[in-house]
C-alpha cells in the first residue's frame, strides 16, 4: 500500500501538506528524524500514516492529557485501536490497557512523559512491538525552549529499551539551539532534520504601542466578528477582562490553569462549538488547540518570547484565510517584564533559603522521601515567610529543572464528609439535636455508604435542598466536625508538591549556579529580541520573526502594519 493510499482510506485527502511526505518516507526508512512544521501544519499524520503502515504499536509521548484524549478520539472515530496512559488511571486500568498493547491490535499508545518512568510501562513496553517512537512538542526537551520539561529530559531512556526503534520528534517552533539540543538529547544516530518555511502569508502581524488597551481591544473585536484568543499575563488579569468584555455585550468566557480540570474542558469545548466567541487565557491555554475558524489572536501583555508569541498568534489562520494576530503594548510593558525577569531568577541563596523553608512548612525532616503528592498552599506560604508569591513559584520552578521537587499547579480536590461516629450514637446525636436532624438525614439519603467512606458531596446543591445558604452548610459541617460527628474536607484548588529526592540539609543541597546565570542571561536577551519585534517600524513583521528562526531571506507579507504603512495600504 502506497502512502497516499493510506491517506485517502483514513484521512479523504488526496495530496500531502508541504513536507509531511518528505517526513514520513524518513520514518519508514527507520531514520531518526526531527520535523519542524508550522501549528495547524499536520504533524500527527506524520506518524500516524507510517504505523498504520507497519505491523506494531507507535509509543507517542505527549505532555498533555487534552491534547491526548483528542487525538485517541479522532483514531477511533476512523476504526483505528488507540490507547492512553493518564495520570488519574489506576494500576488496573493501567495494566489491561498494556496488555491490549500486546495481544489486542492497539496501534497507538499514547503517554506524558512522566508514565514513561514508571517500572510497569517499561517492563510491559519491552513486551511490545513498537515500530515508531513520536515525540509531540519536541521543543519541550530543550531547556533553551519556552516550555522546557524536566521529565522530557529522560524520554531518551527509553533507547535502552528499544533501541533500534526510530524516533519522530514533531515541533512547530525551535531556534538552531533548540535544534541541536533536541537531537543530542534523544541520542539521534545521526542528525535529520526537515523543516518547512516559517512563513505564514495569510497572517497579518499588527502591534499598536497604545495606553488605553482595553478600548483599542472593544474596536478590533467591533471589526473582526469572529472567534478569537485573547492572550493576558495572569489569571486575575483573565477573570477582570472577561467582566469587562461581558460588560460590553460580547460572547466571552476565561481559561486558567487553576481552574478545575472539569470547568477547563467545559469552556474549551464551548469555544470550539462556537457558543463561545471569545476566549481570554493564560499561556496555559495553548498546546493542541486546533481550530480552524479562528480570525483574530490579541496579545494584551508582552509574551515570554518570540516563540512562544509565533506559536500563539499562529493559532489564527488555520483555514489559511487572512487573520490577524495583534500585539497591544506600551513602554511600560517593557519595564514590567524587566521587573518580572528580576523576580524570575532569585539569588542563589534565596533558591536555598526557599527550598529549607518549603520543606520546613511541610513538615518533612532531613532524610525523608515522602511517597505521595502533598497539598501545598502557596499563598498562606509565601504570606507565612513574607516572600513575594511569583518569587515563591520560581524558586519552585527552579527546584524543578533541577529535579529536586514537581509541583502540580491547580489541582482540584471536592468537598468531601464521612460520619465517623456509630450508627447508635448518632441516632441519640438527633434525638438531642432536633436542630441538625434533618440535615443528617439529607446526607444518609443522599450518600448511601457515608457511614464507611469518604463521600463527595456538593455544598450548593444541599444548600438549596434545604432551602438555605451555602455559608449555613459549610457551618453547619464544621460544627459537626467539632462535635466528632463527621469527618469534613472542605474543597480546595490547592497546587501538589512532589518530592523527587530525599529532603537534603543545606549542606548537601547542591545548586548548579553557572547554569542559573546562564539562563539568566539567555532569556534577558529573549526578552529583547520581544523589544526589538515592538520597536522595529522599518522591516516588515513576518520577516522580523523568521529572521529570529534562521530565514534570513523572506518575502515581505504586505498585510502588517509596517507593510501597510510602506506601501500605504488602508489599515484593516
Amino acid at each position: 500500500m502506497k502512502i497516499t493510499d493510506v491517506l485517502i482510506k483514513y484521512w479523504g485527502h488526496t495530496q500531502f501538506r508541504l513536507k509531511q511526505e518528505e517526513v514520513i518516507e524518513q520514518v519508514l526508512q527507520k531514520k531518526d528524524t526531527l520535523a519542524i512544521l508550522p501549528t495547524g501544519g499536520g504533524k500527527s499524520i506524520c506518524y500516524q500514516i507510517p504505523t498504520l503502515m507497519q505491523e506494531g504499536t507507535c509509543l507517542v509521548i505527549s505532555p498533555l492529557i487534552a491534547l491526548m484524549n483528542d487525538q485517541i478520539r479522532h483514531l477511533q472515530s476512523k476504526g483505528i485501536k488507540s490507547v492512553s496512559i493518564t495520570s488519574d488511571m489506576h494500576y488496573s486500568e493501567i495494566d489491561t490497557a498494556l496488555t491490549n498493547c500486546i495481544y489486542g491490535g492497539v496501534k497507538f499508545l499514547y503517554l506524558s512523559p512522566e508514565r514513561l518512568h514508571n517500572n510497569l510501562v517499561q517492563s510491559r513496553i519491552k513486551e511490545m512491538n513498537i515500530n515508531l517512537i513520536a515525540i509531540d512538542e519536541a521543543h519541550c526537551i530543550s531547556e533553551w525552549g519556552h516550555n522546557f520539561r524536566p521529565s522530557y529530559r529522560h524520554i531518551f531512556e527509553i533507547r535502552k529499551i528499544i533501541d533500534e526503534t526510530p524516533i519522530l520528534a514533531l515541533t512547530a517552533t525551535a531556534t538552531n539551539n533548540v535544534i541541536k539540543d533536541i537531537q543530542n538529547n534523544l541520542l539521534f544516530k545521526e542528525e535529520n532534520l526537515i523543516q518547512s518555511s516559517f512563513f505564514r502569508g495569510n497572517m497579518s502581524y499588527i502591534v499598536d504601542n497604545i495606553e488605553d488597551k482595553n478600548s483599542r481591544l472593544l474596536k478590533v473585536l467591533d471589526k473582526i466578528k469572529s472567534s478569537a484568543i485573547i492572550y493576558v499575563g495572569t489569571r486575575k488579569k483573565a477573570k477582570n477582562l472577561t467582566n469587562f468584555l461581558i460588560n460590553n455585550s460580547l460572547s466571552v468566557n476565561y481559561y486558567h490553569g487553576g481552574l478545575p480540570s472539569e470547568v477547563r474542558t467545559k469552556r474549551q469545548a464551548d469555544w470550539t462549538n462556537n457558543q463561545t466567541r471569545i476566549m481570554v487565557a493564560t499561556n496555559a491555554f495553548g498546546m493542541g488547540i486546533d481550530k480552524e475558524d479562528v480570525k483574530l489572536v490579541v496579545h494584551m501583555d508582552l509574551p515570554s518570547t518570540i516563540e512562544a508569541y509565533f506559536q500563539e498568534a499562529g493559532r489564527a489562520g488555520r483555514n489559511g484565510k487572512t487573520a490577524y494576530a495583534y500585539l497591544l503594548a506600551n513602554n511600560s510593558d517593557i519595564s514590567k517584564q524587566e521587573d518580572l525577569l528580576k523576580l524570575k531568577y532569585p539569588k542563589i541563596d534565596e533558591i536555598v533559603e526557599g527550598y529549607q523553608n518549603i520543606a520546613n512548612y511541610l513538615q518533612i525532616a532531613v532524610g525523608d522521601f515522602p511517597e505521595d503528592p502533598i497539598p501545598f498552599n502557596i499563598v498562606a506560604f509565601s504570606e507565612r515567610y513574607k516572600i513575594n508569591i511569583l518569587k515563591v513559584y520560581n524558586i519552585l520552578k527552579y527546584l524543578e529543572k533541577e529535579e529536586k521537587v514537581k509541583l502540580s499547579d491547580g489541582i482540584h480536590s471536592p468537598s468531601k464528609v464521612k460520619i465517623t461516629t456509630t450508627i447508635t450514637d448518632l441516632y441519640r446525636f438527633q434525638i438531642t439535636n432536633k436542630l441538625y436532624d434533618s440535615f443528617i438525614k439529607l446526607l444518609l439519603r443522599s450518600h448511601s455508604n457515608i457511614l464507611n467512606h469518604l463521600v463527595v458531596i456538593n455544598e450548593e446543591k444541599i444548600a438549596t435542598q434545604l432551602n438555605s445558604s451555602v455559608n449555613n452548610v459549610r457551618e453547619i459541617l464544621i460544627k459537626l466536625k467539632q462535635l466528632d460527628i463527621l469527618e469534613y474536607q472542605e474543597k480546595n484548588n490547592l497546587s501538589q508538591l512532589t518530592f523527587l529526592q530525599v529532603r537534603q540539609d543545606l549542606d548537601h543541597l547542591q545548586v548548579n549556579k553557572k547554569k542559573w546565570e546562564e539562563r539568566k542571561i539567555y532569556e534577558n536577551e529573549k526578552l529583547q529580541h520581544i523589544v526589538n519585534y515592538i520597536k522595529k517600524k522599518d522591516i516588515c513583521r513576518s520577516q522580523l520573526l523568521l529572521q529570529y528562526f534562521g530565514e534570513m531571506e523572506s518575502e515581505e507579507c504586505s498585510i502588517c502594519d509596517v507593510c501597510i504603512v510602506k506601501y500605504k495600504h488602508p489599515k484593516k
